[in-house]
């Protein structure tokens, strides 16, 4: 997919850095919480992420001290160079502050203690609706309120307005999200048998609980996974690293919400081709409504399996 000529410029950073390593311990606690589901390793994983983050930090500060007074002033001097994160440029000083590793991942991590507080396999019930949209909200507004008025960074947005006018390019693919879609879904959900994962649905209200929460969880996988775990990761790690870890969060949640056996074939290249997509349009909206398109898919294949002849013809499967 071109970028899109509205697109704000990446930010630049070190092609390797230590902070891998940390961040790495941050994002492999997912895999820890949501597919093995030891909760004490996924916290062992976490606290030692942030530990060699904040080791990692110690140490750049220390050899940063050792600089001249006009390498730390340069803006795109050594300063620069041995920065492991994207930067931030204060104007009036023309000082490059890189942003804090240690901040970005505890904002990461946060938000993975909160999901993991509950069960995550789907339930249409009140309390499990409601039990979801406290977790799963709280996930995404307790790191972005502390990144904007407790570390006053403002690192976690969401550019629903961003990326201009959509391309002709861009409306082809929400087309091809939807043959796809089409093509692949019955066959995976119901030769695998994973549909199982998911309650029945044989009522009016129970199909509508099931719209509702397929397109709710849709909407925050962006808001999570892409605005925020890939956002903070971008500050400090080029495209390519920042897309692979924000990835095992997100196949690891899809894993315990129900895409089992075989799916992490699918959610793997998926949460890769969202971070691309939205680093390439820098559009919210767009990247919500390609999984929305794709959920809908989901949706009426979860309502065929569970009620067999109410959409003869419409799947191959």
């Amino acid at each position: 997919m071109p970028a899109h000529p509205d697109a704000p410029p990446a930010p630049v950073v070190a092609a390797w850095s230590w902070g891998l390593v940390p961040a790495l311990f941050v994002c492999l606690a997912a895999p820890a919480f949501f597919v093995v589901r030891v909760p004490w390793l996924g916290w062992l994983l976490l606290a030692a992420g942030l530990a060699i983050a904040l080791l990692t930090a110690r140490t750049d500060a220390g050899d940063e001290g050792r600089l001249s007074p006009l390498d730390r002033a340069a803006p795109d001097g050594r300063r620069a160079e041995r920065a492991v994160a994207g930067s931030a440029t204060t104007a009036t000083a023309g000082i490059r502050r890189p942003p804090s590793l240690v901040r970005d991942l505890s904002l990461i991590a946060a938000g993975l203690l909160i999901v993991s507080l509950i069960p995550l396999k789907a339930e249409l019930d009140n309390l499990a609706i409601l039990r979801f949209a406290l977790a799963l909200g709280g996930a995404v507004a307790v790191p972005y309120a502390i990144s904007r008025w407790v570390f006053r960074d403002h690192a976690i947005r969401f550019p629903w307005r961003g990326g201009g006018r959509w391309t002709r390019f861009q409306w082809t693919w929400l087309v091809a999200v939807l043959v796809l879609g089409w093509l692949i879904l019955p066959f995976y959900f119901i030769t695998s048998g994973v549909y199982l994962n998911w309650p029945v649905v044989d009522t009016p209200e129970l199909i509508a609980r099931l719209f509702v929460g397929v397109g709710a969880v849709g909407i925050w996988d962006e808001l999570f996974f892409i605005c925020t775990c890939l956002a903070l990761l971008r500050r400090h790690f080029p495209f390519w690293q920042a897309n692979l870890l924000q990835s095992v969060v997100f196949v690891s949640f899809l894993w315990e919400l129900g895409y089992q056996a075989w799916g992490p074939l699918l959610t793997i290249p998926f949460a890769l081709l969202q971070g691309f997509i939205f680093m390439k349009t820098r559009s919210l909206t767009y990247v919500v409504t390609v999984h929305l398109l794709f959920d809908a898919v989901v949706f009426l294949v979860l309502v065929h399996a569970h009620n067999p002849g109410l959409f003869d013809g419409l799947f191959l499967v």
